[in-house]
């Protein structure tokens, strides 16, 4: 199993990124959100984490081809495979819908609302559903990300952030406000070191004290 590749970034088409690892040139499927990230990044050295997988029916007599799907981070490689876990969706529908970051696609689903997630290339609105129906309960996680660093460059643990969530919740906050006290609190660039702290700062900036 093919997990993560490096190399030079060769070139970049619209759903596939080509990497030089002398001898060899790989074809990797982005999604269109990442192809937007790597556009800079053309004749540089990159990282993919990769799905590996077959491709066609053998069942049928058909020709089975392997082939390689990247990701910019693990997380979007765990989000995309339960995305393709749908009935009906499958990797290159994944794919296609993937044109947002995945933390907006999981607060679509997290929040029902089926009518923004039909608007994504390739999902109607019985996949919407369907979507909603079996991930819903598992887009906290991804719904959370934030990026891995504060303004001012220093790195915030995302065990932290999840605690924090996490905590705000049994204290009564509903899903959607603790995520907005969170991004507020790590928007002033502090570092925090544990849940404690970055509690104490949001509540802080609540009350104005």
């Amino acid at each position: 199993m093919i997990t993560k590749i490096s190399g030079k970034l060769v070139s970049l088409e619209e759903e596939i990124a080509t990497l030089s690892i002398p001898p060899m040139e790989y074809e990797v499927l982005i999604a269109e959100y990442t192809r937007r990230h790597m556009q800079s990044q053309v004749n540089r050295e990159v990282v993919l984490h990769t799905i590996h997988y077959l491709e066609g029916n053998a069942a049928t007599g058909g020709k089975l081809m392997p082939r390689l799907v990247g990701f910019l981070t693990t997380v979007e490689r765990e989000f995309f495979e339960l995305f393709c876990s749908v009935d009906g969706v499958g990797v290159k529908k994944a794919l296609r819908a993937m044109t947002q970051p995945v933390q907006d696609i999981a607060v679509v689903i997290e929040q029902q609302d089926a009518k923004a997630l039909s608007a994504l290339p390739g999902v109607g609105p019985a996949t919407a559903e369907r979507i909603i129906a079996k991930l819903r309960r598992k887009m906290p996680k991804f719904a959370l990300l934030v990026r891995r660093e504060t303004p001012s460059g220093q790195e915030i643990s995302d065990g932290v952030v999840e605690e924090t969530y996490r905590a705000l919740l049994a204290l009564g906050h509903t899903e959607s406000d603790a995520r907005q006290l969170i991004d507020q609190a790590l928007a002033s660039g502090t570092k925090f070191k544990d849940t404690e702290s970055l509690i104490q700062a949001i509540y802080r900036k609540q009350f104005g004290t």
